[in-house]
């Protein structure tokens, strides 16, 4: 059975039932009936992805289309306002059929919702509305080459600096990239002595993208190095934040601290790449006769073995990020301004586990399959590639465990981690 028509049998019904339609939705089927519309295209769109290493524009296209750049932003700018769960599952559903293409769907998604979060009413009616097909890029990757920004007397800006892994960069209209403001070659201070800093939304007219990914996993992702030199931001976006407090909007998201909002974006793609790992080992069992056997892989005990192991791994770890998640749903929406402590630092550990274990399961059923897995034909050899490559994102990576853990040995963990720091962070700095 072809991997899209299948999926159905693993968790991923309910929550977004009815997502995208009805009155205020701007289609007439809900999200997850539109990613099975378009699997297809999905599907091709990940294959060229592998060659050209970053999506084709006529995928893009498709993805626009359907809504999927849009559904995170307001429905009065256009879009499907989602809430935390029916973004992760819809990222899931997507990623499902292939990582890279739900990779760029991730994070042009996060990026337009962030933004049109940070930004007046009447520039983002100019950006989303007279533009609806407007996709957006940036963060805070590893620093190429270091960043600076300068005021200019009509109260522009300019900056200068590079930055690695812009997913979906040739695909964007706008790139957000991080750098401090600097005046006569010293850092600008804010009142409490730290240094001014923030995303400035620039214009791809304004920015050169480097060639540099040349990688395996996540390969069509499209996460190539963005370098500006005096690139211009009118006053009218430097304006422009990811994280506004009080929201300018009502979907509890727009309280989700940048940290954690990441992090539920990044594993929703490693449980869809599990999840698809899950249907094509079961559609590759089911036909492969192993040397010197004369039945199907499927009915060696080790195969079912592993298969009950992982489906029990994948659905534990989407369990735990769905009811972490859902509690900070549920607070957000009790009136809460920010997630507590121990809201936040329950989710944040439940995405690191769900990445993590989501790549575990891939290495496992990869493993199992044998050498049929290692083909570049074979769906799992891509799959391993992609979740791995999801699961050593920093904003989910093992390395965050012992962080995580000292909270329950008694110690202080980061500020991000209990929510208690509501500013973005990026590449490690923090904007006060």
């Amino acid at each position: 059975m072809a991997l899209a028509e299948d999926l159905s049998q693993y968790s991923g019904e309910g929550v977004g039932s009815k997502f995208g339609y009805g009155p205020d939705g701007p289609f007439d089927k809900p999200a997850l009936e539109r990613v099975a519309d378009i699997a297809d295209v999905i599907a091709e769109g990940g294959d060229m992805g592998q060659e050209q290493r970053k999506l084709d524009q006529s995928t893009v296209d498709q993805l626009v289309d359907h809504g999927f750049f849009r559904f995170t932003i307001p429905h009065e700018l256009g879009g499907e306002n989602a809430s935390i769960l029916e973004t992760v599952e819809v990222l899931e559903a997507i990623c499902a059929i292939d990582g890279s293409v739900g990779w760029n769907v991730m994070l042009g998604s996060e990026i337009n919702a962030m933004a049109v979060g940070g930004m007046d009413e009447t520039l983002a009616k100019e950006i989303y509305l007279d533009n609806p097909r407007v996709v957006m890029c940036g963060g805070g990757g590893a620093v190429v080459e270091p960043p600076r920004a300068e005021e200019q007397p009509d109260g522009s800006f300019k900056v200068w600096g590079a930055i690695a892994f812009v997913s979906g960069v040739h695909n964007a209209e706008w790139c957000f990239m991080p750098a401090p403001i600097v005046k006569d070659g010293e850092p600008v201070l804010d009142d409490a002595g730290n240094p001014k800093f923030k995303l400035w939304m620039m214009n791809k007219s304004e920015y050169e993208i480097l060639d540099t990914w040349d990688v395996a996993g996540m390969r069509g992702s499209g996460s190539h190095t963005v370098r500006a030199n005096g690139a211009v931001v009118p006053a009218k976006h430097a304006g422009v934040d990811l994280f506004v407090l009080p929201p300018k909007h009502d979907n509890p998201v727009y309280r989700v601290p940048v940290p954690l909002r990441l992090s539920y974006n990044k594993s929703a793609t490693s449980l869809g790449v599990a999840k698809g790992a899950i249907q094509a080992f079961s559609d590759l069992a089911q036909n492969k006769i192993p040397a010197l056997s004369s039945s199907s892989l499927a009915n060696r005990p080790i195969a079912q073995h592993r298969m009950g192991e992982c489906v029990a791994k994948y659905e534990a770890a989407r369990a735990y990020m769905f009811d972490t998640l859902g509690a900070v749903e549920d607070e957000l929406n009790a009136g809460a301004p920010v997630p507590g402590p121990e809201t936040t630092k329950n989710a944040r550990l439940a995405c690191v586990f769900a990445a993590n274990a989501c790549m575990e399961v891939v290495d496992t059923l990869h493993n199992t399959a044998g050498t049929t897995g290692a083909f570049m034909a074979n769906p799992l050899e891509r799959k391993l590639r992609d979740a791995r490559m999801s699961a050593s994102h920093r904003w989910v990576s093992h390395s965050l465990y012992p962080e995580i853990g000292k909270s329950y040995l008694g110690l202080d963990p980061l500020p991000e981690f209990l929510g208690t720091d509501v500013a973005p962070i990026v590449d490690g700095a923090k904007k006060k």
